[in-house]
């Protein structure tokens, strides 16, 4: 893919971010997402590519655009596959707190794994720590592995984990370990990509969470030369026909990162909608809006962030008529 690709992925993502950032701390993640989901949809089509979304908003019956194997972009060459999450953390965005992205991983056609909408099971560590986790090894030697790696004390190691019920020996055993836990309440593509950031204050991610999302951060590790290892996690039969379906044949195999992400040829790209560990959410000024995306490429490993001001009156189609009214 070209580099040129880079800016064009970001408007992609900024996009998404400034429809749903109008939604946030109104109750109504339905809305947010319905904005983000056509305001993604309307700026793909103007790309020249060829792409597939392979993991979207759903099936076809279940979703009006964005869905799983529809055709996005002007239809030009190349043939990409295309993963996309216009607003990852619907709840978020609707109770107005922290940790809420639009994000999108582009790869050439048949290098992502086409991930059916179930529970993983995920370890997420940054290039450092790549090689030093295991997801079946116990718990207390993951977090020693990875902080030697890291060259931190156990006590001064971060794990972010989902807050969930059946999280709850997960999260014993880390702090057992004598390492921090900063639990979330949604959202854990955004952590586990912050994981490959050694400023964001995040060391690992562990925990089960959404097997789409699973691959949109194992693009940015993939980037970067981070880690993810996962394993499905269904929940019924209905799972299991569902991932068998999509070329799935075993569901307990360990997946490692050339399962998730088979090649560097490889763009990630997110967009903050709400403050982060790794980006700034939206901020609206008198005359637009500020953005904060980052874009990371495979093959050169460049990491990009980008600090955009939108004018509403140069991109009206940015501008609202009222929170509750929608965009014009």
């Amino acid at each position: 893919m070209e580099r040129e690709l880079t800016m064009e992925f970001a408007r992609v993502t900024e996009a998404a971010a400034l429809a749903s950032a109008r939604w946030v701390g109104l109750g109504d993640k339905e809305a947010a997402d319905n904005a983000a989901v056509e305001a993604m949809r309307a700026v793909f089509d103007t790309i020249h590519m060829d792409g597939t979304v392979v993991i979207g908003e759903g099936e076809m019956d279940e979703a009006p655009m964005l869905y799983i194997g529809e055709r996005v972009g002007n239809g030009e060459s190349p043939e990409l596959d295309v993963a996309v999450d216009p607003l990852e953390g619907t709840n978020i965005v609707a109770k107005g707190i922290a940790g809420a992205i639009a994000v999108v991983a582009i790869a050439k056609k048949g290098c992502l794994l086409h991930a059916p909408d179930m529970y993983m099971d995920k370890i997420a560590v940054g290039p450092a720590a790549a090689g030093k986790i295991k997801l079946d090894a116990p718990v207390a030697e993951n977090v020693s592995n990875v902080a030697k790696a890291l060259g931190k004390s156990i006590c001064d190691m971060t794990v972010v984990i989902l807050d969930r019920p059946r999280h709850h020996k997960l999260i014993q055993e880390v702090r057992n370990c004598g390492a921090r836990v900063r639990l979330i309440t949604d959202g854990d593509v955004s952590p586990a990509v912050a994981c490959a950031f050694e400023d964001t204050g995040v060391d690992m991610m562990m925990g089960v969470g959404g097997a789409p999302e699973g691959v949109l951060a194992a693009a940015a590790l993939r980037c970067m030369g981070g880690e993810m290892q996962g394993r499905l996690w269904p929940e019924n039969e209905g799972d299991v026909a569902r991932a068998q379906a999509l070329g799935i044949k075993d569901v307990n195999k360990l997946l490692t990162m050339d399962d998730l992400v088979s090649s560097d040829d490889v763009f990630f790209a997110a967009t903050g909608i709400t403050e982060g560990a790794l980006l700034r959410g939206v901020t609206f000024t008198s005359k637009g809006a500020l953005t904060h995306t980052v874009v990371i490429r495979g093959k050169s490993g460049t990491v990009r962030f980008i600090e955009a001001r939108h004018r509403f009156d140069k991109k009206p189609q940015y501008a609202m008529k009222g929170c509750l009214d929608g965009p014009v």
